[in-house]
């Protein structure tokens, strides 16, 4: 058993990771299944009995392959996916969807019959639409997650996937990121909703948010308790969660978060820290807080000691035992804001949308005018790719001109680490979002209230096909955090009862595909219920 513990540690520790090119070809698979999903939706009728299965095959085993048989020639299992979507294309689209009427907020009275210039904003605080690429993403990023931290153990996962140890780029790398840069995506919502909420009294909000967290922060203490108090050891995974306390044959890597922190109490810090910059965020553009916090994390460890102290610092205290997750937490704290930048960007009905709320603030109540400003209004697609586009090109222009002098560094969460999440995960959005507005096009037009006797009353009639998330990827969105635990459960079992490192590539592939099946019909079977909010 030692014998094979130490061939476990070697296996999974020292890595170097891959290119960015090639996790993001790896990527790209999940965006090419979506389009041929999207195609068959599109042009045929739906899969019937056998919806389950079929969304199965195009939607989830597709990803499997891109990280285990096909790992070294994603694109060719991105081209086996999009010739039959382009075969597809020649078929006429079926005429689906009914006109949604909206309200339009340029020339509407209230239901008391003031006009809505007059009405508070705070009586605006319809839901927004829902966004069916943010979804997706975020689904296809909790079923890369859910495949990693199993696939890794096997050698059929490729090592330049797994974790890099200090400098590098992978596929498992951009996952804590993907995790962090997506909550603060849906952060964004209560101040879409409400911009007064950013002048709401800071303690009351605080309490609130920590309310929330308090059952990830329990998580991460139980991790310790199982870690420290069984001596049990944990291995490479996208977020360190243990393999509840099953895997006794992975090594415990102290350099990903520390000694005792880990990636829970990084995850609850978030919205905490989040709630401080309120007063900073409804005053200056939220992306260029974000990257000042990123540039601020970066000179303190070029300049100011850190990441000297990270690298060398032996763990005499409890300070300098945690010092991975304590030191990283700013560039986490900028990833979490860049996220929150683009939640402002792709909820509302526009891109401008979160910038007007913080200007009409700032000019006062009179300057109001909650008209234009209705976060339940159709969404203007068009406007939101443009937008997503010149963020990409920034993001990835900044993080080329960097990496000529720092490489990436998820243990440091360096700038490089923060603007190589940000340009990946707006990209992969903006994919989306793009393929949602190609095979499901919507088009708005103004009509008169015919209820409205004044005549001046407008409603935005909204015609084309209703897009949704496929169902299956709605079902894991929905219990996404129960099925992270219960994939973490299911890795320590099959760790427990196999030697992963020694099993071959077809009898490896036969064990992916049962487990990822059987998270899959978890999530499905509970599709209509939310076990656990937050």
């Amino acid at each position: 058993m030692n014998d094979y513990k130490a061939s476990k540690e070697a296996f999974v520790s020292g890595m170097t990771g891959s290119t960015v090119f090639h996790v993001n070809m790896i990527s790209g698979v999940a965006l090419s299944s979506i389009a041929l999903h999207s195609a068959l939706r599109s042009r045929v009728q739906a899969f019937g009995s056998a919806y389950f299965l079929a969304e199965f095959v195009i939607l989830a085993m597709p990803m499997l392959l891109s990280m285990t048989l096909f790992a070294e020639a994603p694109g060719a299992l991105s081209l086996l996916l999009l010739v039959p979507m382009l075969v597809l294309l020649l078929l006429p689209p079926l005429e689906r969807g009914t006109p949604l009427p909206a309200e339009s907020r340029d020339e509407l009275a209230s239901p008391n019959g003031r006009s809505r210039a007059e009405t508070p904003l705070m009586h605006l605080s319809q839901a927004l639409r829902p966004l069916p690429a943010l979804t997706t993403y975020r689904a296809h990023m909790m079923l890369m997650t859910v495949l990693s931290i199993l696939a890794v153990d096997f050698p059929v996962f490729p090592r330049v996937l797994a974790k890099c140890e200090t400098y590098g780029v992978s596929l498992m790398d951009i996952g804590v990121g993907s995790f962090v840069f997506s909550q603060g995506v849906v952060s964004a919502i209560p101040i879409i909703k409400d911009i007064s909420y950013l002048q709401a009294p800071i303690l009351p909000k605080l309490k609130s948010v920590s309310r929330k967290m308090i059952s990830i922060i329990v998580l991460g203490i139980l991790r310790v308790v199982l870690v420290k108090g069984t001596e049990y050891p944990v291995g490479s995974c996208i977020v360190c969660m243990p393999r509840l306390p099953l895997n006794k044959y992975n090594q415990e890597h102290v350099t990903e978060y520390g000694v005792h922190w880990n990636f829970f109490f990084t995850f609850a810090l978030l919205p905490i820290i989040e709630v401080l910059l309120h007063p900073i965020i409804l005053r200056i553009p939220v992306a260029l807080l974000g990257l000042w916090i990123g540039v601020l994390h970066q000179f303190a460890l070029s300049s100011g000691g850190m990441k000297d102290i990270l690298l060398n610092a032996s763990r005499s205290n409890i300070v300098f035992a945690n010092k991975e997750g304590l030191l990283s937490l700013l560039g986490y704290v900028s990833i979490h804001i860049l996220g929150l930048s683009l939640g402002t960007v792709i909820l509302p009905p526009s891109p401008s949308f979160f910038r007007k709320q913080q200007q009409q603030l700032l000019d006062g109540p009179s300057s109001h005018q909650p008209s234009k400003l209705d976060p339940s209004a159709p969404r203007q697609n068009a406007k939101i790719i443009i937008e997503l586009m010149s963020y990409s090109v920034v993001w990835w222009m900044l993080l080329a001109f960097v990496r000529l002098g720092l490489e990436v560094s998820r243990r440091m969460a360096n700038i490089s680490y923060v603007l190589w999440v940000a340009a990946y995960n707006t990209s992969f959005i903006l994919g989306y979002i793009f393929l949602d507005m190609v095979f499901f096009p919507t088009r708005t037009s103004k009509i008169r209230d015919p209820t409205d006797p004044s005549g001046k009353r407008l409603l935005i009639e909204e015609k084309g096909p209703k897009s949704s998330a496929p169902a299956l990827l709605e079902a894991i969105n929905k219990n996404a955090f129960i099925l992270f635990l219960l994939s973490n459960v299911a890795t320590g079992l099959i760790n427990l009862n196999i030697q992963t490192m020694f099993v071959g590539n077809m009898k490896a592939m036969c064990l992916l595909c049962a487990y990822f099946m059987g998270m899959c019909i978890f999530a499905w079977l509970f599709r209509r219920i939310r076990l656990w909010k937050m």
